[in-house]
């Protein structure tokens, strides 16, 4: 460099800074003076520092001195060195303009970080010094030099330099415009992301200050990835508070460009978009629905975007402008898809406009683009388990399912598009889904006769379409089950397409357990619905694909357990039609399959509730055709020489009959529970937590107990299980009237064996149970529980005591 900036000797080269003349510092302060002044003893101070020596002499008591040779003044007046200050203002102009010359040629990478950091230091106290130097350095075009140096490897030197910009920048619009030229904003907001804290903070207060320039507002908007730094920089916990403060206040200027309000909502930063849509103008609030409505958006944040600004898209969609409304419907369908902002939105009116909207023809009416928007909206809404039968939605009490409203649901559902056929089928599935609202639909659907058109849908070749309504079908099928399967039966029927759905695909869908659930809810004594599923080979497909499934042969999913629960009911439908026509086919096929032994091994199903109690009651199906399919011995009548030698009329002894049924049993012919060892399964499952489970495996150990066997056989069985003590125990408990009334049953059958009934007489709780039961029960239960009593003599036997009565 030429000269040092002291304007002392630098390595012998000859200085271009004049050196500070004594004359030109004050005594007091030992600065340059800015405004000298002398004293009548001719002495110069500067203005300021005199005033106060002079102001403290007073207040002190003391007479006015001259500070320098401390002779007492008879006056204090000052008298302005005016010759003086224009040299010193003549001296410092030289200087500064060395000192410029200096920067500019200080500022370069080429030169030592020294030297750079004093140009830097200059330039500041240069501006700091006086606005209007900021021109100088404008005009001397230091600021491109000052970027520059941003690249030095120096972490001080790149530090100073931002530093250095912001003050020269600081309330200049001039030379902010500078800063907009090239590529200075870009490298900038690079600095925003730098593992020095310090560069951060410098970076993100220059930013700051050059976002009070529009221009340049959109111009940190446009560098790529800088809002959401800023955004993310604001949101740090590891930030100084500082720092955060300083970019939070960054971002409330870079909002004034829509495109950053744009970059901040994607971001997650909505509140800035959000103030626009609630207080802009006509204009802006259209732009900000339009923007919101192609954000994607966590669940989070809906909620937060419903809470502040549910009224304000809802007025925007009832707005007769075409555009306004499209952006309130596609915002409100952005946020209508989470529970609580769904319902947020009815809190705030958005059913009656939507569904005027999906109603409405003629002039006014939506696109069908647009009404499919309203349908999924409506779909949303209405899967967000609201109490839809009290919010009103029109004129004279009218609700979402109201008859009226269920009649024009199903009427678009037939007379518009797939998309919009999808939604609206959901909107119907949502109803179905609620206790509350179900029986008003279906009721709607049936007075509607809509309901082979439902089914139709099974065949549609749109998937999301298909499997609405299979959902749809499925939550119906408990409330018009009859109707239902009357439409699947037949050749037009469109079972064939529901089993071709079931069994699809090797990988589970939600869509394929929808629909097995479906067909698994169908009443099960449908006969005709049985027997032309076992005409088409149904029930051995859905065996084998059991089978598979338990084998591993099928990959698991969450949608495995509803999906294999539906076939087991399906296929436990088969047990119904064992005493019905077709009987004999179902009969082959239970042996064929070996299904008994299936059963009894899905009995051991732990946490699968559902496929315990189905495969009891199976179980029970198959058990009381037992009796009628065991094969009993013959034996011939004894001929005319047993009337002589009676040894020759005993019958002979046959070893390996079942004891229960007096026959040759066995699981895969019979369906006999002893063979199949069923009975400590189901006698394990009546300590079950599931009152279901308990029933059905109850009522299948029953099946031991029944007419046509031998009863005492059958108690001894339950005793060999240790059945009998969780028996009573049910009786005990009190859990369900069906479980009640079961036991009863079932205790009364035991108690014929006298010594179950000799023990049981000495138990009070067994004996007022069975009152209990005898004077609350039903009148079937009443009767039997009547016969328990006379067993253990709790109530008188009349007919033992008058046996020649009746």
């Amino acid at each position: 460099m030429a000269g040092s900036w002291d304007g002392s000797s630098d390595l012998g080269a000859q200085s271009r800074v004049e050196p500070i003349y004594d004359a030109f510092l004050c005594p007091l302060t030992k600065q340059v003076m800015r405004d000298p002044v002398s004293l009548e003893d001719g002495q110069t101070y500067e203005r300021e520092a005199i005033e106060k020596w002079l102001r403290e002499c007073r207040e002190s008591g003391r007479r006015p001195v001259c500070p320098l040779t401390l002779r007492e003044l008879r006056s204090t007046e000052l008298s302005p060195s005016i010759a003086l200050r224009h040299t010193i203002k003549e001296w410092n102009a030289r200087n500064e303009a060395s000192k410029l010359d200096m920067a500019r040629r200080s500022l370069s990478l080429s030169s030592s970080e020294s030297d750079i950091l004093q140009a830097l230091r200059f330039v500041q106290r240069l501006c700091l010094h006086s606005p209007s130097n900021k021109r100088v350095v404008h005009d001397a075009d230091l600021i491109p030099m000052v970027v520059d140096v941003l690249k030095s490897s120096s972490r001080q030197v790149r530090c100073t330099a931002l530093e250095t910009l912001r003050i020269v920048v600081e309330e200049d619009s001039d030379n902010k415009e500078i800063m907009a030229e090239g590529d200075t904003v870009r490298t900038i907001v690079k600095f925003l992301s730098h593992e020095q804290s310090k560069e951060r903070e410098e970076a993100v207060s220059l930013l700051h200050e050059l976002s009070n320039s529009e221009r340049l507002c959109e111009k940190i908007g446009s560098v790529n990835g800088a809002v959401l730094i800023l955004v993310g920089m604001a949101n740090s916990n590891s930030e100084s508070l500082l720092t955060v403060e300083m970019t939070d206040r960054t971002l409330e200027n870079l909002a004034r460009c829509e495109n950053n309000v744009r970059q901040m909502a994607e971001c997650g930063r909505l509140q800035p978009l959000l103030t626009l849509l609630l207080e802009g103008t006509p204009e802006t609030k259209l732009a900000m629905a339009a923007i919101l409505g192609e954000l994607v958006l966590d669940n989070e944040v809906k909620v937060f975007v419903a809470r502040t600004a549910a009224f304000s898209l809802i007025s925007l969609m009832m707005h007769n402008d075409m555009p306004a409304r499209e952006a309130a419907l596609k915002s409100i369908n952005q946020i209508s898809s989470d529970e609580t902002s769904a319902k947020i939105l009815i809190e705030a009116g958005i059913l009656p406009p939507l569904v005027k909207d999906l109603f409405t023809v003629g002039a006014n009416q939506l696109p069908m683009r647009l009404k499919e928007v309203s349908a999924t909206i409506l779909a949303n809404v209405v899967n967000s388990g609201h109490d839809f039968d009290s919010v009103p939605i029109g004129p004279n009490y009218l609700t979402l399912v109201s008859e009226e409203i269920i009649h024009n649901l199903l009427h678009l559902i037939s007379n518009t598009g797939p998309a919009i056929e999808s939604k609206l089928l959901q909107v119907l599935v949502g109803l179905t889904s609620s206790a509350a609202t179900v029986s008003s639909v279906v009721s709607a659907i049936k007075s509607s006769g809509a309901t082979i058109s439902l089914v139709q849908f099974i065949e549609a070749p749109q998937t999301d379409l298909r499997a609405a309504s299979i959902r749809l079908l499925q939550n119906l099928s408990p409330h018009m089950g009859p109707e239902l399967a009357g439409c699947l039966r037949g050749p037009a029927g469109q079972l064939g397409s529901l089993i071709r759905e079931i069994l699809e695909n090797s990988v589970i869908t939600e869509e394929q357990a929808a629909a097995v659930g479906f067909l698994a809810d169908l009443p099960e004594r449908d006969s005709g619905l049985t027997r032309q599923m076992l005409d088409e080979g149904v029930f051995r497909l859905f065996i084998l694909r059991i089978v598979r499934i338990r084998q591993g042969e099928t990959r698991r999913n969450r949608f495995m357990t509803p999906y294999l629960e539906g076939l087991v009911k399906v296929v436990a439908r088969i047990t119904f039609a064992l005493s019905e026509e077709s009987g004999a086919a179902a009969r082959a096929l239970c042996h064929e399959t070996n299904l008994a032994s299936l059963f009894i091994n899905l009995l051991q199903s732990n946490g699968l509730d559902n496929l315990q109690m189905v495969s009891a009651m199976a179980l029970e199906n198959l058990s009381q055709e037992s009796k009628n399919l065991t094969q009993l011995l013959e034996f011939p009548a004894p001929g005319l020489c047993a009337s002589f030698f009676p040894c020759l009329s005993k019958q002979p002894v046959i070893t390996g009959l079942c004891p229960i049924h007096r026959g040759i049993c066995s699981l895969k012919e019979t369906f006999c529970l002893l063979e199949g060892q069923a009975v400590d399964k189901l006698v394990a499952l009546l300590d079950h937590t599931n009152d279901k489970v308990v029933e059905a495996s109850l009522a299948a150990l029953a099946t031991l107990l029944d007419d046509g066997v031998d009863i005492e056989q059958g108690v001894q069985v339950l005793l060999d299980a240790e059945g009998v003590k969780p028996i009573l125990d049910l009786l005990l408990g009190k859990r369900t009237e069906t479980l009640r009334s079961r036991a009863v049953w079932t205790v009364e059958r035991l108690l014929r064996c006298e010594e179950i009934a000799y023990e049981v007489a000495g138990d009070p709780n067994i004996s007022t149970a069975l009152v209990d039961a005898f004077q609350h029960g039903e009148y079937r239960t009443r009767q039997i529980a009547e016969r328990a009593l006379k067993h253990v003599d709790k109530i008188p036997n009349f007919s033992s005591i008058f046996p020649n009565i009746g």
